[in-house]
């Protein structure tokens, strides 16, 4: 069956060009160009991916984009903006958005996010083989990771993640108290290296971040000043002793 991606783009030219990318992708498209008729379209369809016009009529981009994760959190959200709009950006990721992607675009960096965006949705819905390296579970102490069922707790709580954050944190995971740099993590976890997106990884971090304080009063993923991230074992460690 094929994925199908609602393009929300109120420019016509700019939805068929998107269209015949996503068409070679051997996509099912769909497209409208007001954003007050997204969510009751969002209601009889299933769509692996929304590729979201920050600037729209009647609803803008933003708060479609809340009111997506909020009510349907395993769809992928990616927005468009202009280059000029970091503000946009940065509000975007953290109501939720996916990635973003800054007009004007090539036309391969633009397959290259919805592929990758592919690739996160494949892990989330569909069972991987069994293997040593990527199916066992990963336990750091009090944090428990089932990459198989897509599941993760904290605590022996649950904890209800996107399948981009879920493999985020799975990749801390697997190299605990290990540095990371954001163009490292773009390139291992997104699946490619984007000179200026760096916001993406920011704004993912900070998601989880807010997720695990309401379980646990220690920071599980740090920021290393000058360098990037890390996941901080000792913490989880020490709760089991």
């Amino acid at each position: 069956m094929q994925q199908k991606v609602l393009i929300v783009e109120d420019d016509a030219d700019i939805a068929d060009l998107l269209r015949v990318h996503l068409n070679e992708l051997a996509l099912d498209v769909d497209h409208l160009a007001s954003g007050d008729k997204v969510m009751p379209q969002l209601t009889h369809q299933h769509y692996a991916i929304v590729i979201l016009d920050i600037m729209l009529p009647e609803v803008d981009g933003l708060t479609l984009c809340r009111e997506i994760k909020t009510r349907y959190p395993k769809i992928s959200v990616i927005m468009m903006t202009s280059k000029s709009s970091e503000m946009d950006r940065i509000i975007g990721l953290e109501m939720g958005a996916d990635d973003y992607i800054c007009k004007p675009f090539s036309y391969r960096e633009f397959q290259a996010r919805v592929k990758a965006q592919l690739r996160h949705i494949k892990l989330l819905h569909e069972p991987q083989p069994q293997t040593e390296n990527t199916a066992s579970p990963v336990v750091i102490g009090q944090l428990q990771i089932d990459p198989h069922f897509h599941e993760l707790t904290l605590r022996q709580t649950p904890v209800d993640l996107t399948a981009t954050e879920f493999d985020l944190v799975l990749f801390f995971a697997r190299h605990p108290n290990q540095v990371f740099s954001r163009a490292q993590l773009l390139e291992s976890v997104w699946g490619y290296d984007h000179l200026g997106y760096e916001h993406t990884v920011n704004s993912h971090i900070n998601r989880i971040r807010n997720k695990f304080e309401q379980i646990t009063e220690h920071t599980i993923i740090e920021t290393v000043w000058g360098v990037g991230y890390k996941l901080n074992a000792k913490p989880l460690q020490q709760e089991m002793q």
